[in-house]
């Protein structure tokens, strides 16, 4: 079974974050994703649907400093539903996607992929081996990917 949701669109709002009695951290996001098609009469039209998404614990403390209104951002999760009464005692459901990553696409600067934790230098690439004076340079086959067609 899969249950994978995969969104790109703006925030509708800057997060709305929360500490949870446990000290657990919550944020929720609005994110709005568009599409145009043609009706019936051959008109063009535009669609916008709103999305909420709720981000858990260091995820929900990194779009907090990070995400702001208007973001075109790209979010992937899983749907969830929850159920709770209201004050009449009436069953009451909400879907939202419970996300496990995002990525600014465009900010104005501020750019980010955020799976697991902010990349640090001991992140980076190795270095290249030193070579040896009077050695042969090391074959660069790097430019042999650049050469395809695709």
């Amino acid at each position: 079974m899969i249950n994978k949701v995969i969104l790109i669109g703006n925030l509708g709002a800057d997060p709305e974050l929360r500490t949870l009695e446990s000290g657990v951290k919550v944020a929720q996001i609005r994110v709005a994703t568009n599409e145009s098609y043609k009706d019936s009469e051959g008109n063009w039209q535009d669609r916008t649907e709103w999305h909420t998404v709720v981000l858990w614990r260091w995820l929900a403390e990194r779009a907090e400093l990070r995400l702001k209104k208007s973001m075109l951002v790209y979010i992937e999760g899983k749907l969830s539903t929850r159920k709770w009464q209201d004050q009449e005692g009436k069953d009451r459901y909400r879907t939202e996607v419970v996300a496990n990553t995002f990525r600014i696409l465009n900010s104005r600067g501020l750019l980010g992929d955020y799976p697991g934790k902010f990349p640090t230098e001991q992140d980076a690439p190795p270095a290249p081996p030193a070579r040896e004076e009077g050695s042969a340079p090391a074959t660069d086959t790097s430019s042999a990917e650049d050469d395809l067609p695709f």
